[in-house]
């Protein structure tokens, strides 16, 4: 079922005497339903259920940042099994006992935790990257007018060049971690540490930007 990207589905009444769509209301309705296409915590936030041999029995973690493309890496851990496809997710060891996670991950906790979870908030659509220089481009976009676009310009290139940072830091962010969890490489915690200051650089400068866009632009 597709729909106008503004409008929201639901499931209506059985005799079809109430409708199943409405245009977003300010604020919503509580008709509100769940679809693609927002940053909102009801589109945004989700559960994952993980339950199996090598899973642990932690009950529920509330702590642990990830997102759909970690799914995939964890299961293939779990299974034993691996292609030739470099995860843009990771395994999540938080979830898996100790003796079954990959050997290179292991006994790197402290480092890998936050390596992990920064390379997420730089990489993932709803990490603090993304969402930060989200309101540096709705700032660029509501800047503009016929006679002076110096402000949407100087923004745009801003995010052109904090996306090449991005994907460079991130790049070797991923192959280190899909290297170590199925390619038996090493976990270099030297080399990690210094993408993990790269990418909070960068974290902080697009953070800064954000906070004040009307500065960031001069």
């Amino acid at each position: 079922m597709f729909a106008q990207p503004d409008y929201f589905l639901f499931t209506g009444a059985a005799n079809c005497t109430s409708p199943c769509i409405t245009v977003p209301t300010t604020p919503p309705t509580s008709t509100f339903a769940w679809n693609h296409g927002g940053i909102q915590p009801e589109i945004a936030t989700i559960w994952l259920g993980l339950v199996g041999p090598g899973v642990s029995t932690g009950g529920q973690d509330d702590s642990t940042w990830s997102d759909h493309t970690d799914v995939r890496p964890t299961m293939l851990s779990l299974l034993g099994l691996q292609d030739s496809y470099i995860h843009d997710g990771r395994v999540l060891t938080e979830a898996v006992d100790k003796n079954v996670q990959p050997v290179r991950l292991r006994g790197h906790a402290q480092t890998l935790g936050e390596f992990a979870n920064i390379y997420k908030q730089i990489n993932a659509p709803f990490g603090q990257l993304g969402m930060d220089s989200l309101k540096v481009s709705t700032a660029a976009l509501k800047s503009g007018d016929s006679t002076n676009d110096a402000v949407y310009v100087a923004l745009a290139n801003k995010i052109a060049s904090w996306t090449n940072q991005r994907d460079a830091i991130a790049q070797e962010m991923k192959a280190m971690l899909d290297g170590a969890a199925f390619n038996d490489q090493v976990f270099d915690e030297v080399r990690g540490r210094q993408l993990v200051n790269q990418a909070q650089t960068l974290l902080e400068e697009v953070s800064s930007c954000a906070a004040n866009s009307t500065s960031c632009a001069q």
